[in-house]
């Protein structure tokens, strides 16, 4: 029996641990001796460990059985599937999901910051990357990353994400440099993912820093979950919301889904709780401003209809969608696992199906399976289950 147990369902949320040199085969040339071999030194042991134990499961068929049996214990590099791309297939096959959207996860600390040649070459490197981990299994989608600072590069890298069969191109939530995300210079980019047929989504980590550090200096420094001091504590768990609100916010009052009705856009590994309250804060803000704010008034829905016809949203393991579909719909929310990352948990399943006790079975069919086929559009989503 798989993890899915039979149920339809699609993984909204699912990484590769990169490893030395991910990038490398894929640099332009002139760019390399820029980008070539940016590693993380210090991990060097413990990448060489997990190589090692991928090696000896190729070998050993005790070892690779004893792997899938710890499938959703074993976590980071040491997950079955977490750079090997056969592995990674086998895995699925144990999930028993239909289809699974593949995030990078360090590749983008490579190249993100103001030098615009860097920033473009690596993500055409890193969208190249993950398309070559995902071609061998048309379940695995992979998900490119576009930076939209220069919109005529922002079209042609796009154009190579859409001829690499990308499942879906993630966006930073934040502003497009020293435009806004809406601004008539990128329409050439919205029109051209409005007739691709693929998505948009945002994740954790493309809209900067979460929180100010000032905040964390409050003379009792703590760790974050995962041991460190640099990945999420309380206080920017906080803070989660603030990027992909504002960012979502901004497309759907200045009316970009009026102008390219076809754009469907997910955010993964935000949280969806607060949800709820911001579908009405921007019906407030159009009610507020649209005296002064003529691009309000010509808003051909209220705003959270946009929300409705066109965004979807993972929660995190364990906050409560029950509720949330109670009070926001069921067209809204996806599964996702978030593997290998610790971050999803050792049995995300149980942790969603205990907030799912009053749905109905065709709101979990939804939560599970067809809102994420709904995202990912008709050229994309599996057809082998019944939507």
């Amino acid at each position: 029996m798989t993890y899915a147990g039979g149920r339809p369902m699609l993984d909204a949320d699912s990484h590769l641990m990169e490893l030395p040199g991910f990038l490398d085969p894929f640099i332009e040339r002139d760019l390399r001796d820029e980008l070539k071999g940016r590693e993380m030194t210090q991990l060097a042991s413990r990448l060489d460990a997990a190589v090692a134990d991928a090696e000896r499961r190729r070998t050993d068929p005790r070892r690779r059985a004893e792997a899938e049996e710890r499938l959703l214990q074993d976590k980071g590099w040491n997950a079955l599937g977490a750079f090997d791309s056969a592995e990674r297939s086998r895995a699925l096959d144990l999930f028993g999901f239909e289809a699974q959207l593949v995030f990078a996860t360090f590749s983008t600390a490579m190249f993100v910051g103001r030098d615009e040649d860097l920033l473009y070459g690596g993500s055409a490197a890193h969208n190249r990357a993950v398309a070559a981990f995902c071609e061998r299994d048309p379940r695995l989608l992979p998900v490119s990353f576009v930076p939209l600072v220069d919109p005529a590069r922002a079209v042609r890298l796009l154009e190579e994400a859409i001829d690499l069969g990308s499942g879906a191109v993630h966006v930073p939530s934040t502003a497009a440099g020293a435009r806004g995300p809406t601004h008539p210079d990128l329409d050439p980019f919205w029109q051209l993912l409005n007739d691709s047929g693929i998505p948009f989504v945002l994740h954790i980590g493309g809209g900067g820093r979460l929180l100010d550090r000032a905040f964390h200096n409050n003379g009792r420094p703590v760790t974050d979950h995962l041991g460190g001091g640099e990945n999420i504590r309380s206080k920017d768990f906080l803070a989660i919301s603030s990027s992909p609100s504002v960012f979502l916010g901004a497309l759907i009052l200045d009316g970009l889904f009026d102008r390219f009705p076809d754009i469907r856009g997910g955010v993964i590994e935000e949280g969806a709780s607060w949800v709820v309250s911001w579908l009405r804060t921007l019906d407030h803000a159009q009610r507020a401003f649209r005296r002064t704010e003529e691009p309000l008034r010509e808003l051909e829905l209220e705003p959270s209809e946009y929300v409705t016809q066109h965004l979807k949203f993972t929660p995190f393991a364990g906050e409560p969608v029950g509720w949330m579909i109670e009070q926001a719909g069921a067209e809204l929310f996806m599964f996702s696992t978030d593997f290998p990352h610790p971050e999803g948990g050792r049995d995300p399943l149980a942790k969603f199906e205990a907030e799912l006790t009053s749905t109905t079975d065709q709101e979990k069919h939804q939560f599970f399976y067809a809102n994420m086929a709904e995202l990912l559009g008709p050229s994309l989503a599996p057809t082998s289950a019944d939507a």
